[in-house]
């Protein structure tokens, strides 16, 4: 969280917000700096030729920008717009929006907690040391539970109320994914057989947050649903866990297939 006396340094991508436009370039406040000023000059605005400023950028917008120059002492602030890649803005964004969530979580439970602003610093010191940002280690938790903090020596309290907040206020995608199998086996044990197969893609090894769910449809055919974090992930376990079944039942003299 930045203080009154932050600056960015130079290098550094910052999200701003276009307050006004001159004809040698447009004044922004930067959100994540206590809304200091900084200038974008003409030149820094984009790769072409501008002949109006505001066909590239309008007063309200967020912009992802590249800071040039800094000078606290005049209270300047140099960024370019041009300068940003693609990939940078995107990336930018994305994480200035969950820093943004994580921001609203702590709030809400430092709020239900009474906690100053002190120990709250506190607590993501404590977070920062073992995660790469607040936002992941508030997605953990709601995966994971309370365990996640309390390893890291936040108060059981705390830890608690942090994850159920953020239980409340996260959505978390998940991929899904489902393939059908038809299995039979003539011999006198074949049900057992069934059984058998079916019962190793549960106990077969998975990554995290992979999770894997066997359902019937009517013999002979039997759905197997698998859920990951990733598409890719959840298509590379459900083809794991269909080979796994279908050799697991040709070992015991039955047959199997995927049929979808």
């Amino acid at each position: 969280m930045s203080t009154q006396d932050d600056y960015p340094d130079v290098g550094d991508l910052v999200i701003a917000t276009v307050k006004r436009i001159a004809n040698y370039g447009a004044y922004v406040t930067l959100d994540e700096y206590n809304n200091k000023e900084g200038l974008i000059h003409t030149s820094e605005i984009s790769t072409t030729w501008v002949r109006n400023i505001r066909d590239h950028v309008r007063e309200g917008q967020k912009v992802v920008l590249k800071v040039l120059r800094v000078s606290p002492e005049r209270s300047q602030i140099d960024l370019s717009l041009r300068r940003v890649t693609g990939r940078e803005k995107k990336d930018k964004l994305l994480q200035w929006k969950l820093d943004k969530k994580s921001d609203s979580i702590l709030k809400t439970a430092s709020e239900r907690l009474n906690l100053g602003n002190e120990q709250l610093e506190e607590i993501k010191g404590k977070i920062l040391k073992r995660f790469d940002s607040v936002y992941k280690a508030l997605e953990e938790s709601v995966f994971e539970g309370s365990s996640i903090f309390k390893k890291l020596g936040i108060v059981p309290e705390h830890a608690e109320v942090l994850t159920e907040v953020a239980s409340l206020k996260m959505k978390l995608d998940k991929a899904r994914v489902r393939g059908v199998v038809e299995m039979t086996s003539t011999q006198s044990d074949g049900i057992d057989a069934i059984k058998t197969g079916l019962l190793k893609t549960k106990k077969m090894k998975k990554a995290r947050r992979v999770e894997i769910k066997v359902y019937t449809m009517g013999a002979p055919r039997y759905r197997i649903e698998v859920t990951a974090d990733e598409y890719s992930q959840a298509e590379e376990f459900l083809k794991r866990s269909i080979e796994e079944v279908l050799t697991s039942l040709k070992e015991l003299k039955g047959e199997g297939r995927r049929v979808a």
